[in-house]
């Protein structure tokens, strides 16, 4: 499902390797590298937990970085995705997983940190952390830089169809316009969802006010008649396919869904949007700490993160990727947007246990309703 432009980069890194290696040459190969890395954990599991559609997986000739960090270290992957904050952090609490790596937004990054679920990270031995834009460090959810290094930065958008739609929309509203009943989507997750009908209220995604939450409730219950479901990684094939034709949705995958369906558009509605920042972090229950470490410098190479940026299609806070002279995205409009200063944005902050139990015990009536 990635995008065209995507597969052309990789394959053409691909040629570049063969040349340079001559016959062998595979998608596990960095041409290469930065930091040093070593097989002194060869042989030991490193347990990875990210979001679906996350990282370059080798698929049409991009890098498969997996595949490269274990031929590289010896160090076997076991690797499992998730669609939402609220489904890793659940997994994470019951206690009966252990992941080494995992890669939470910036609001649960601040509340698993307030619930000392996390390690420090020990920066020194990432050699390649001085490759983060500055501009994203010290941020309100790791004040320090003591629990996260970040990964990637995106915003929420809406999606929809040209074909299906029958005016360019300007905002949210045209979530709850009937005439497209039945072909509405909404997200899957209570933090997303609730953000969007507080926008277009006019209330602030962080108050602690049971009344707004109510009144937010109570928008997202008026739009049930008219929404054909709500999804998470399903917004993919759902967009992709002409099933649906209003979706909203980060804008990194929307520029997946595009290059599959040419008929989709986007925008940041006027009212306002998420922005947001995802970042690598090691929980309490890691079991091989030292090669955590390992696998987030790695992450940070150039060239890693390069096939990260062009593969996954979000903006991305690795300055050698930035600079890089072949990065297909830089100054892509949806994701480095020349009227950012223009566009409203809110970052979710971790809210206090009241409000968080108030709001989540809403979103099931919501659900249900």
């Amino acid at each position: 499902m990635k995008k065209t432009i995507c597969a052309i980069i990789a394959a053409a890194l691909i040629i570049s390797l063969f040349c340079m290696t001559g016959f062998g040459s595979s998608n596990t190969e960095v041409s290469e590298l930065r930091g040093q890395y070593s097989k002194e954990f060869a042989g030991t599991t490193l347990n990875i937990f990210n979001w679906g559609e996350y990282i370059s997986d080798g698929a049409e000739g991009s890098l498969d970085v997996i595949g490269a960090f274990e031929k590289l270290t010896g160090i076997k992957v076991n690797y499992t995705t998730y669609e939402s904050n609220e489904a890793m952090y659940a997994k994470l609490k019951s206690g009966s997983v252990a992941y080494d790596i995992i890669i939470p937004s910036d609001y649960m990054i601040h509340r698993m940190q307030r619930e000392n679920m996390l390690l420090e990270v020990d920066t020194s031995k990432i050699s390649n952390y001085d490759l983060i834009d500055k501009k994203y460090m010290s941020a309100y959810y790791d004040e320090q830089n003591k629990y996260s290094v970040p990964y990637n930065v995106g915003m929420v958008g809406l999606i929809y169809n040209t074909k299906m739609v029958q005016e360019k929309p300007t905002g949210w509203d045209v979530m709850w316009d009937e005439r497209y009943k039945g072909q509405i989507l909404n997200f899957d997750n209570s933090r997303d969802a609730f953000a969007i009908a507080q926008f277009l209220l006019g209330i602030d995604v962080n108050t602690t006010n049971k009344a707004d939450w109510d009144a937010a409730a109570a928008k997202l219950m008026e739009q049930n008649p008219l929404l054909q479901g709500r999804v998470m990684d399903e917004v993919f094939n759902k967009m992709e396919s002409g099933n649906a034709a209003i979706a909203p949705y980060y804008a990194g995958d929307y520029l997946t869904m595009a290059d599959v369906n040419p008929d989709l558009d986007f925008i940041f509605p006027k009212e306002g949007t998420n922005i947001f920042v995802d970042a690598m972090c090691i929980p309490k229950s890691s079991q091989n700490y030292e090669a955590a470490l390992m696998f987030i410098n790695f992450m940070l190479e150039p060239e890693v993160a390069l096939a990260n940026a062009e593969f996954i299609c979000y903006a991305t806070p690795n300055t050698a990727v930035i600079e890089h002279e072949d990065y297909s995205l830089k100054g892509n409009p949806f994701l480095y947007p020349e009227n950012a200063d223009e566009i409203k944005t809110e970052y979710y902050y971790d809210l206090d246990d009241e409000t968080r139990t108030y709001f989540e015990s809403l979103w099931e009536k919501v659900i249900v309703n």
